[in-house]
Protein backbone atom coordinates (compact mmCIF):
# COMPACT_ATOMS: atom_id res chain seq x y z
CA UNK A 1 0.00 0.00 0.00
CA UNK A 2 0.95 3.01 -0.50
CA UNK A 3 1.34 6.91 1.09
CA UNK A 4 -2.28 7.31 2.97
CA UNK A 5 -4.52 9.76 1.37
CA UNK A 6 -3.98 12.92 4.21
CA UNK A 7 -2.31 14.57 6.74
CA UNK A 8 -2.04 12.91 10.28
CA UNK A 9 -0.50 14.93 13.46
CA UNK A 10 -1.42 13.64 16.46
CA UNK A 11 -3.12 16.00 18.59
CA UNK A 12 -1.43 16.35 21.70
CA UNK A 13 0.33 13.42 21.62
CA UNK A 14 3.20 13.85 24.54
CA UNK A 15 0.51 14.95 26.88
CA UNK A 16 -1.55 11.59 26.05
CA UNK A 17 0.94 9.31 26.29
CA UNK A 18 2.07 10.63 30.06
CA UNK A 19 -1.66 10.38 31.22
CA UNK A 20 -1.80 6.68 29.61
CA UNK A 21 1.86 5.88 31.30
CA UNK A 22 1.72 4.66 34.97
CA UNK A 23 -1.23 2.22 33.72
CA UNK A 24 0.71 1.22 30.83
CA UNK A 25 4.01 0.09 33.22
CA UNK A 26 3.15 -3.40 34.03
CA UNK A 27 3.77 -6.44 32.36
CA UNK A 28 1.34 -7.16 29.35
CA UNK A 29 -0.50 -4.20 29.45
CA UNK A 30 -3.61 -3.76 27.04
CA UNK A 31 -4.53 -1.04 25.14
CA UNK A 32 -7.77 0.49 23.46
CA UNK A 33 -7.26 2.94 21.06
CA UNK A 34 -10.80 3.00 20.22
CA UNK A 35 -10.54 6.01 17.19
CA UNK A 36 -7.21 4.16 15.31
CA UNK A 37 -7.55 6.27 12.29
CA UNK A 38 -4.12 6.55 10.68
CA UNK A 39 -2.45 5.43 13.85
CA UNK A 40 -0.51 8.00 14.61
CA UNK A 41 -1.43 7.93 18.53
CA UNK A 42 -1.41 4.02 18.77
CA UNK A 43 2.06 3.98 16.97
CA UNK A 44 3.61 6.25 19.32
CA UNK A 45 1.94 4.23 22.04
CA UNK A 46 3.45 0.85 21.00
CA UNK A 47 6.82 2.13 20.45
CA UNK A 48 6.94 3.57 23.70
CA UNK A 49 5.32 0.82 25.70
CA UNK A 50 7.29 -2.19 23.78
CA UNK A 51 5.45 -4.61 26.37
CA UNK A 52 1.86 -3.08 25.12
CA UNK A 53 -0.62 -5.41 23.22
CA UNK A 54 -2.91 -2.91 21.44
CA UNK A 55 -6.69 -3.17 20.20
CA UNK A 56 -7.51 -0.63 17.45
CA UNK A 57 -10.81 0.18 16.52
CA UNK A 58 -12.10 2.26 13.34
CA UNK A 59 -15.59 2.07 12.00
CA UNK A 60 -13.88 3.77 8.59
CA UNK A 61 -12.40 0.33 6.61
CA UNK A 62 -10.25 3.07 4.47
CA UNK A 63 -8.58 3.88 7.71
CA UNK A 64 -7.98 0.79 8.77
CA UNK A 65 -6.21 -0.40 6.20
CA UNK A 66 -3.71 2.47 6.33
CA UNK A 67 -3.10 1.80 10.10
CA UNK A 68 -2.58 -2.05 9.48
CA UNK A 69 0.12 -1.01 6.83
CA UNK A 70 1.63 1.38 9.09
CA UNK A 71 1.53 -0.68 12.44
CA UNK A 72 2.81 -3.68 10.31
CA UNK A 73 6.13 -4.04 12.08
CA UNK A 74 3.66 -4.26 15.61
CA UNK A 75 1.83 -7.17 13.99
CA UNK A 76 2.29 -9.51 17.01
CA UNK A 77 1.35 -7.19 19.85
CA UNK A 78 -1.83 -5.46 17.39
CA UNK A 79 -5.51 -6.85 17.15
CA UNK A 80 -7.30 -3.99 14.35
CA UNK A 81 -11.38 -4.18 14.65
CA UNK A 82 -13.53 -3.00 12.04
CA UNK A 83 -16.20 -1.23 14.50
CA UNK A 84 -17.76 1.27 16.37
CA UNK A 85 -16.22 2.56 19.87
CA UNK A 86 -19.34 1.16 21.66
CA UNK A 87 -18.68 -2.18 20.31
CA UNK A 88 -16.02 -2.43 22.69
CA UNK A 89 -17.36 -5.61 25.06
CA UNK A 90 -18.58 -7.55 21.65
CA UNK A 91 -14.64 -7.27 20.77
CA UNK A 92 -13.38 -8.01 24.12
CA UNK A 93 -15.78 -11.15 24.08
CA UNK A 94 -14.49 -11.83 20.51
CA UNK A 95 -10.51 -12.02 21.52
CA UNK A 96 -10.55 -13.41 24.90
CA UNK A 97 -8.74 -15.83 24.27
CA UNK A 98 -5.64 -14.11 22.60
CA UNK A 99 -5.89 -11.76 25.79
CA UNK A 100 -3.95 -12.07 29.09
CA UNK A 101 -6.66 -11.91 32.15
CA UNK A 102 -6.12 -9.09 34.72
CA UNK A 103 -6.38 -9.55 38.00
CA UNK A 104 -6.39 -6.96 41.15
CA UNK A 105 -4.28 -5.60 43.97
CA UNK A 106 -5.71 -8.08 45.99
CA UNK A 107 -5.21 -11.21 43.11
CA UNK A 108 -8.35 -11.74 42.39
CA UNK A 109 -8.98 -12.20 38.60
CA UNK A 110 -11.10 -9.10 36.93
CA UNK A 111 -11.08 -10.95 33.77
CA UNK A 112 -10.73 -9.64 30.40
CA UNK A 113 -10.18 -5.27 31.26
CA UNK A 114 -8.03 -2.96 29.56
CA UNK A 115 -5.27 -0.95 31.41
CA UNK A 116 -5.69 2.21 29.50
CA UNK A 117 -7.88 3.50 26.63
CA UNK A 118 -7.82 6.77 24.28
CA UNK A 119 -10.94 8.29 22.36
CA UNK A 120 -9.73 10.80 19.53
CA UNK A 121 -13.32 12.17 18.78
CA UNK A 122 -14.39 13.52 15.60
CA UNK A 123 -13.87 13.83 11.99
CA UNK A 124 -10.27 11.89 11.23
CA UNK A 125 -7.82 13.56 8.55
CA UNK A 126 -8.46 11.12 6.28
CA UNK A 127 -11.94 11.83 6.09
CA UNK A 128 -11.48 15.83 6.25
CA UNK A 129 -8.52 15.70 3.84
CA UNK A 130 -10.26 13.79 0.71
CA UNK A 131 -13.01 15.69 -1.05
CA UNK A 132 -14.78 12.21 -2.35
CA UNK A 133 -15.57 11.67 1.52
CA UNK A 134 -17.97 14.38 1.43
CA UNK A 135 -17.04 16.09 4.91
CA UNK A 136 -15.35 19.13 4.00
CA UNK A 137 -17.56 22.24 2.94
CA UNK A 138 -14.89 24.16 1.33
CA UNK A 139 -14.56 21.61 -1.30
CA UNK A 140 -17.21 20.25 -3.93
CA UNK A 141 -18.01 16.60 -3.59
CA UNK A 142 -20.81 14.32 -3.44
CA UNK A 143 -22.95 14.59 0.15
CA UNK A 144 -21.66 11.53 1.63
CA UNK A 145 -20.50 11.70 5.04
CA UNK A 146 -20.50 8.23 6.47
CA UNK A 147 -17.15 7.31 8.21
CA UNK A 148 -18.10 3.83 7.13
CA UNK A 149 -19.38 3.94 3.83
CA UNK A 150 -20.15 0.47 3.57
CA UNK A 151 -22.89 1.06 5.07
CA UNK A 152 -25.78 3.44 6.55
CA UNK A 153 -27.73 6.69 5.27
CA UNK A 154 -25.71 9.40 3.35
CA UNK A 155 -26.33 13.29 3.44
CA UNK A 156 -27.65 13.24 0.55
CA UNK A 157 -30.19 10.96 1.67
CA UNK A 158 -30.70 13.21 4.74
CA UNK A 159 -30.74 16.57 3.16
CA UNK A 160 -33.61 15.39 -0.17
CA UNK A 161 -35.74 12.89 2.10
CA UNK A 162 -36.19 14.33 6.03
CA UNK A 163 -39.28 16.50 6.83
CA UNK A 164 -38.61 20.15 7.29
CA UNK A 165 -39.26 19.75 11.04
CA UNK A 166 -36.91 16.45 11.60
CA UNK A 167 -33.88 18.85 9.62
CA UNK A 168 -34.76 21.89 11.23
CA UNK A 169 -34.23 19.49 14.75
CA UNK A 170 -30.87 17.65 13.33
CA UNK A 171 -29.77 21.45 12.45
CA UNK A 172 -30.80 22.56 16.19
CA UNK A 173 -29.61 19.91 18.29
CA UNK A 174 -26.92 18.42 16.70
CA UNK A 175 -25.47 21.96 14.98
CA UNK A 176 -26.44 24.22 17.38
CA UNK A 177 -27.86 26.30 14.63
CA UNK A 178 -29.45 29.19 15.42
CA UNK A 179 -30.86 29.89 12.07
CA UNK A 180 -32.11 26.32 11.59
CA UNK A 181 -35.34 27.40 10.15
CA UNK A 182 -34.37 29.68 7.32
CA UNK A 183 -31.40 27.07 6.35
CA UNK A 184 -34.06 24.26 6.01
CA UNK A 185 -36.49 26.90 4.20
CA UNK A 186 -33.81 27.54 1.62
CA UNK A 187 -33.23 23.58 0.79
CA UNK A 188 -36.88 22.71 0.73
CA UNK A 189 -37.04 25.39 -1.72
CA UNK A 190 -34.32 23.93 -3.69
CA UNK A 191 -35.00 20.33 -3.31
CA UNK A 192 -38.30 21.34 -5.02
CA UNK A 193 -36.32 22.31 -7.99
CA UNK A 194 -33.96 19.43 -7.71
CA UNK A 195 -31.97 16.97 -5.69
CA UNK A 196 -29.47 18.28 -3.57
CA UNK A 197 -26.05 16.19 -4.33
CA UNK A 198 -23.07 18.49 -3.76
CA UNK A 199 -21.46 19.76 -0.57
CA UNK A 200 -20.42 22.61 -2.59
CA UNK A 201 -24.45 23.25 -3.27
CA UNK A 202 -25.19 22.92 0.10
CA UNK A 203 -22.60 25.14 1.89
CA UNK A 204 -23.71 27.88 -1.26
CA UNK A 205 -27.35 27.26 0.03
CA UNK A 206 -26.54 27.83 4.09
CA UNK A 207 -24.66 30.84 3.64
CA UNK A 208 -27.17 32.62 1.49
CA UNK A 209 -30.12 31.36 3.93
CA UNK A 210 -27.53 32.93 7.15
CA UNK A 211 -27.76 37.12 7.43
CA UNK A 212 -24.95 38.94 6.37
CA UNK A 213 -24.25 40.35 9.68
CA UNK A 214 -23.70 36.94 11.42
CA UNK A 215 -21.70 35.47 8.65
CA UNK A 216 -19.03 38.12 9.00
CA UNK A 217 -17.77 36.30 12.23
CA UNK A 218 -17.60 32.28 13.92
CA UNK A 219 -15.92 31.26 10.57
CA UNK A 220 -17.59 29.35 7.29
CA UNK A 221 -21.08 29.53 7.94
CA UNK A 222 -21.85 25.93 6.50
CA UNK A 223 -20.15 24.21 9.54
CA UNK A 224 -22.56 24.30 11.99
CA UNK A 225 -24.63 22.45 9.39
CA UNK A 226 -22.07 19.82 8.12
CA UNK A 227 -21.29 18.76 12.26
CA UNK A 228 -25.08 18.52 12.14
CA UNK A 229 -25.43 16.10 9.18
CA UNK A 230 -22.45 14.22 9.58
CA UNK A 231 -23.34 13.13 13.28
CA UNK A 232 -26.60 12.57 12.68
CA UNK A 233 -25.43 9.91 9.55
CA UNK A 234 -23.00 8.29 11.68
CA UNK A 235 -25.23 8.19 14.88
CA UNK A 236 -22.08 9.62 16.90
CA UNK A 237 -23.60 11.07 20.16
CA UNK A 238 -26.13 7.86 20.51
CA UNK A 239 -22.57 5.68 20.11
CA UNK A 240 -20.30 7.99 22.74
CA UNK A 241 -22.71 7.64 25.19
CA UNK A 242 -22.81 4.25 25.32
CA UNK A 243 -19.36 3.80 24.62
CA UNK A 244 -17.84 6.26 27.48
CA UNK A 245 -19.58 3.73 30.38
CA UNK A 246 -18.31 0.49 28.32
CA UNK A 247 -14.82 1.59 28.14
CA UNK A 248 -14.90 2.68 32.24
CA UNK A 249 -16.62 -0.72 32.99
CA UNK A 250 -14.09 -2.30 31.26
CA UNK A 251 -11.19 -0.56 32.86
CA UNK A 252 -8.63 -2.46 34.85
CA UNK A 253 -7.35 -1.22 38.82
CA UNK A 254 -5.32 1.71 37.90
CA UNK A 255 -6.43 1.72 34.90
CA UNK A 256 -6.51 5.21 32.39
CA UNK A 257 -8.89 6.51 30.23
CA UNK A 258 -8.13 9.78 27.90
CA UNK A 259 -10.57 11.16 25.94
CA UNK A 260 -10.58 14.15 23.01
CA UNK A 261 -13.07 15.81 21.95
CA UNK A 262 -13.75 18.72 19.11
CA UNK A 263 -17.13 20.15 19.78
CA UNK A 264 -19.20 21.20 23.06
CA UNK A 265 -21.83 18.29 22.47
CA UNK A 266 -19.50 15.40 22.76
CA UNK A 267 -17.51 17.34 25.60
CA UNK A 268 -20.61 17.35 27.69
CA UNK A 269 -21.19 13.64 27.64
CA UNK A 270 -18.08 13.05 28.37
CA UNK A 271 -17.61 15.48 31.51
CA UNK A 272 -21.12 14.02 32.29
CA UNK A 273 -19.84 10.37 32.25
CA UNK A 274 -16.94 10.73 34.06
CA UNK A 275 -18.14 13.30 36.54
CA UNK A 276 -21.13 10.50 37.68
CA UNK A 277 -18.72 7.70 38.57
CA UNK A 278 -15.80 10.30 40.40
CA UNK A 279 -18.07 11.43 42.80
CA UNK A 280 -19.70 9.01 46.36
CA UNK A 281 -23.16 8.29 45.62
CA UNK A 282 -23.70 7.82 49.29
CA UNK A 283 -25.49 10.04 51.44
CA UNK A 284 -23.94 13.70 51.67
CA UNK A 285 -24.38 14.33 55.63
CA UNK A 286 -22.80 11.18 56.96
CA UNK A 287 -19.94 11.45 58.76
CA UNK A 288 -18.25 7.89 56.67
CA UNK A 289 -18.59 7.14 53.68
CA UNK A 290 -20.63 4.05 53.32
CA UNK A 291 -19.32 0.96 51.52
CA UNK A 292 -19.85 0.82 47.65
CA UNK A 293 -20.98 4.32 47.53
CA UNK A 294 -17.63 5.99 47.05
CA UNK A 295 -16.07 7.18 43.79
CA UNK A 296 -14.77 4.67 41.34
CA UNK A 297 -12.38 7.04 39.50
CA UNK A 298 -10.41 9.54 40.16
CA UNK A 299 -9.91 13.01 37.51
CA UNK A 300 -7.07 13.21 36.36
CA UNK A 301 -7.08 16.77 34.68
CA UNK A 302 -8.42 20.16 35.69
CA UNK A 303 -11.47 20.65 33.64
CA UNK A 304 -11.18 19.99 30.34
CA UNK A 305 -6.90 20.85 29.24
CA UNK A 306 -6.78 22.72 25.60
CA UNK A 307 -3.41 22.36 23.13
CA UNK A 308 -0.99 25.47 23.59
CA UNK A 309 -0.78 27.76 21.52
CA UNK A 310 2.97 26.31 20.17
CA UNK A 311 0.81 23.02 19.66
CA UNK A 312 -2.02 24.71 17.59
CA UNK A 313 0.39 26.77 15.23
CA UNK A 314 2.02 23.44 14.21
CA UNK A 315 -0.95 21.56 14.05
CA UNK A 316 -4.33 23.37 13.26
CA UNK A 317 -6.59 21.13 14.33
CA UNK A 318 -5.76 20.58 17.85
CA UNK A 319 -7.29 24.35 18.15
CA UNK A 320 -10.82 23.12 19.29
CA UNK A 321 -9.60 20.13 21.69
CA UNK A 322 -10.59 19.57 24.74
CA UNK A 323 -8.96 16.60 26.65
CA UNK A 324 -10.30 14.60 30.02
CA UNK A 325 -8.44 11.90 31.58
CA UNK A 326 -9.62 9.75 34.47
CA UNK A 327 -7.90 6.54 36.42
CA UNK A 328 -9.72 3.66 37.83
CA UNK A 329 -9.96 3.07 41.54
CA UNK A 330 -8.84 -0.29 42.87
CA UNK A 331 -11.89 -1.58 44.70
CA UNK A 332 -9.60 -3.54 46.56
CA UNK A 333 -8.65 -0.30 48.37
CA UNK A 334 -11.84 1.55 48.23
CA UNK A 335 -14.57 -0.68 49.31
CA UNK A 336 -14.55 -2.83 52.96
CA UNK A 337 -15.69 -1.23 55.87
CA UNK A 338 -17.19 2.56 56.20
CA UNK A 339 -14.71 5.05 56.29
CA UNK A 340 -14.55 8.96 57.68
CA UNK A 341 -15.05 11.17 54.82
CA UNK A 342 -12.43 14.01 54.29
CA UNK A 343 -12.98 16.99 55.71
CA UNK A 344 -12.64 20.30 54.01
CA UNK A 345 -11.12 23.26 55.20
CA UNK A 346 -13.49 26.53 55.00
CA UNK A 347 -12.70 29.55 53.96
CA UNK A 348 -11.69 32.54 56.32
CA UNK A 349 -12.64 30.28 58.92
CA UNK A 350 -16.05 29.45 58.82
CA UNK A 351 -17.82 26.31 58.73
CA UNK A 352 -17.01 24.23 55.37
CA UNK A 353 -19.60 21.52 54.54
CA UNK A 354 -17.78 18.55 53.71
CA UNK A 355 -17.34 17.63 49.62
CA UNK A 356 -18.28 14.09 48.17
CA UNK A 357 -15.08 12.28 47.68
CA UNK A 358 -14.07 12.97 44.10
CA UNK A 359 -15.64 16.10 43.35
CA UNK A 360 -12.84 18.03 44.81
CA UNK A 361 -11.32 20.87 42.74
CA UNK A 362 -8.87 18.59 40.73
CA UNK A 363 -11.40 18.27 37.70
CA UNK A 364 -13.70 20.36 38.41
CA UNK A 365 -14.26 23.45 35.35
CA UNK A 366 -16.02 23.88 31.97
Amino acid sequence: MGEHRGTHVPVLLERCLELLAPALDRPEPLHVDFTLGLGGHAEAVLERFPAVVLIGLDRDPEALAHARHRLARFADRTHLVHAVYDQLPAVLADLADQLPSVRSSAGRSEGRRIHSGLFDLGVSSLQLDEPDRGFAYAQDAPLDMRMDQSRGVTAEEVVNGYQPGDLVRVLRVYGEERFASRIVSAIVRERARGRITSTARLADLVRDAIPAAARRTGGNPAKRTFQALRIEVNGELAALESAVPAALDSLAPKGRLVVMSYQSLEDRIVKRALAERARSTGPIDLPVELPGTGPSLRLLTRGAEQAGEAEVRENPRAASVRLRAVERIDRDLSSGAARERPRMTAPHGGRGRPRRPGAHTEGEGP
